[in-house]
């Protein structure tokens, strides 16, 4: 099993920024990729970014290319999401997920492991 901490998230105003970040502890060997995902009141569950451990690779939802930047630590089995220019409908729960098979994948589905999640809000 793995275990996801988050840390981060808060109130902000648009145009501001935050910066989560994400440790995992456990059986952490057998992770290929990290994550984000977010959910606002009354929304599904959206795929934010990715990244995987061992290559780097990353992938983002069109929404925050451009604003949002992940990257990892291994040495910590962190990972961190830098939110630059965030906007109002930024506003959502996030998630910190990790997923033990390959693949870049943005369905929440696909992902094996979950954190608490933490609140982020964007005024205007």
């Amino acid at each position: 099993q793995v275990q996801l901490a988050e840390s981060g998230g808060g109130l902000v105003q648009a145009g501001g920024s935050l910066r989560f970040s994400c440790g995992a502890s456990g059986r952490t060997a057998g992770i290929y990729a990290m994550g984000w995902f977010r959910q606002a009141p009354g929304k599904e569950r959206e795929f934010v970014a990715t990244v995987s451990t061992s290559s780097g690779n990353t992938r983002y939802a069109d929404s925050v290319k451009g604003r949002f930047t992940i990257s990892r630590d291994n040495a910590k089995n962190t990972v961190y999401l830098q939110m630059n220019n965030l906007k109002p409908e930024d506003t959502a729960v996030y998630y910190c997920t990790a997923r033990d098979l390959p693949g870049l994948t943005t369905s929440p589905t696909s992902y094996d492991y979950w954190g608490q999640g933490t609140q982020v809000t964007v005024s205007s």
